[in-house]
């Protein structure tokens, strides 16, 4: 026999149920630089909301095409700009979503406490033998680290020793895995409140690099999902904002 409308368990049930209704998920690209931070945005943002992101993290690029060949995501979080404006271009995405969300910094680092000194005068030395770096054309970091080693004049001298990561969070791989004592990754993923976490690390000058701007946007299969319109507003928060400082992205 169900209850009655007068019943306690449901009046309970009627009470939940309206918000229960508006809980969705919401199917996020994430640029692998960012999905540490944006997993503890994700506690937060559910907290909050009730709602749940599904998030994937990759390289820039391969995400990009992952989006183009009608992958499911609805939102895109980019490790730069340039991508969720070929999105939008593309009519993958839309225009007026698209915002800068974080600006990046790019380090280079070691899984050995002692390796990597304040100046990245290691970078010269004979005392590696392997650099782990991301790909140019797909991860915006591995970019920035050619631009970077370009600048420094360092080009031809390693590259014989380079190895080449898919994206950042492969490149941090190598160089944890110790097949490349050095690698050139995001401050993000070795750094917290204030503090290098594990390893050594020189943050490389901005001058030596293109600005990493990261953007995001909405795209096109989200429009209709009041959820991923939810979530970048709220990267736009206060909330969002002290985690992504936390990791030491810039405004």
């Amino acid at each position: 026999m169900l209850p009655s409308p007068k019943h306690p368990l449901t009046l309970a049930l009627l009470v939940l149920l309206p918000s229960l209704s508006m809980a969705d998920e919401v199917k996020v690209a994430v640029a692998a630089n960012f999905q540490q931070p944006l997993e503890e945005i994700a506690k937060s943002f559910k907290q909050d909301t009730g709602n749940t992101l599904l998030i994937s993290a990759g390289s820039t690029g391969k995400l990009f095409t992952q989006i183009q060949n009608g992958a499911p995501f609805e939102v895109m979080i980019s490790a730069d700009s340039k991508t969720p404006k070929k999105l939008v271009k593309s009519e993958l995405a839309l225009a007026d979503t698209q915002f800068t969300y974080a600006k990046g910094q790019l380090v280079l680092w070691s899984a050995d406490s002692t390796k990597v000194d304040a100046a990245g005068a290691v970078l010269k030395s004979a005392s590696y033998s392997h650099l782990a770096v991301g790909n140019p054309k797909t991860a915006p970091y591995g970019a920035a680290a050619f631009e970077a080693l370009d600048k420094l004049g360092l080009t031809s001298t390693v590259s014989a020793k380079l190895v080449q990561g898919e994206n950042i969070m492969q490149v941090q791989q190598f160089v944890e895995s110790g097949n490349a004592e050095l690698g050139f990754v995001a401050l993000s993923q070795v750094y917290k409140d204030g503090k290098i976490t594990k390893g050594s690390a020189w943050i490389v000058p901005a001058s030596l690099y293109s600005p990493l701007t990261q953007d995001a946007v909405l795209l096109k299969k989200g429009e209709d999902n009041p959820a991923a319109t939810a979530l970048l507003n709220y990267l736009k928060g206060n909330k969002a904002k002290s985690i992504m400082h936390s990791y030491g992205y810039l405004d």
